[in-house]
């Protein structure tokens, strides 16, 4: 099922992670052609479908300009980049916080701003934020993340207000602890049967951003199940 994404473009941030690799797969299934912006770290495999864009930091604004602006059209952004860091708030300094802020609201906002920008120009076009269950349910010992994340839930309401005219839908999922190898080492005494999982999560995302969601926008959509 194409969703009616086959042979357009969509731009994934973070698909070099876990989530993304499920979100990329997700999306190149329906038959998209995925464009992928990457700063350091290991870049995904390009293929036909798939477009690498090497050294490009989501938190730098000319270089967020210049890889939107270089795309023919755009039919959906998904924003995966983040990061993430617990600490008691004691232990937590004004860099934690500026560096969770940059990671995680910065690169969304510049990311939004210059989809919205190629969005206006062919009519309309869908964007996905990423939170985090932190937003609807508080956690201790993360504050700055939850912050950042709470700021991005901000944002994603306040901009899909701002562009109800111009035929663009904005969400954001809020993903619990997704079942992913890094978080299972990380706590190797959880129950991992309650974790979502990265392609459980991407299904979400792929109709988010889909011309199938003609209804759903301003929302923050819960994608941990039960757990």
């Amino acid at each position: 099922m194409t969703l009616g994404l086959e042979g357009r473009n969509v731009v994934i941030t973070g698909g070099g992670g876990a989530l993304g690799q499920a979100v990329v797969q997700a999306f190149v299934e329906a038959g998209a052609i995925c464009h992928l912006p990457v700063h350091g770290g290991p870049a995904p495999e390009s293929a036909t479908s798939i477009k690498v864009t090497p050294g490009v930091d989501l938190s730098d604004e000319r270089a967020v300009e210049a890889f939107y602006a270089s795309l023919p059209s755009l039919a959906a952004s998904v924003h995966l980049a983040g990061g993430f860091k617990a600490a008691p708030i004691e232990a937590t300094s004004r860099a934690d916080l500026t560096h969770q802020v940059e990671t995680n609201l910065v690169t969304a906002f510049l990311c939004c701003r210059e989809a919205v920008k190629v969005m206006r120009k062919s009519g309309g076009g869908r964007i996905v934020n990423t939170g985090s269950r932190v937003v609807e349910l508080p956690a201790g010992g993360m504050v700055a993340y939850a912050a950042s994340k709470a700021a991005v839930a901000a944002l994603t309401r306040a901009l899909a207000d701002e562009v109800k005219h111009d035929g663009i839908f904005v969400n954001a999922v809020l993903p619990s602890i997704i079942d992913t190898p890094a978080n299972r080492a990380g706590m190797p005494k959880a129950n991992f049967d309650r974790w979502p999982k990265p392609a459980e999560v991407a299904q979400a995302i792929l109709w988010l951003a889909s011309p199938e969601n003609g209804l759903t926008s301003g929302a923050l959509i819960p994608v941990y199940g039960q757990a």
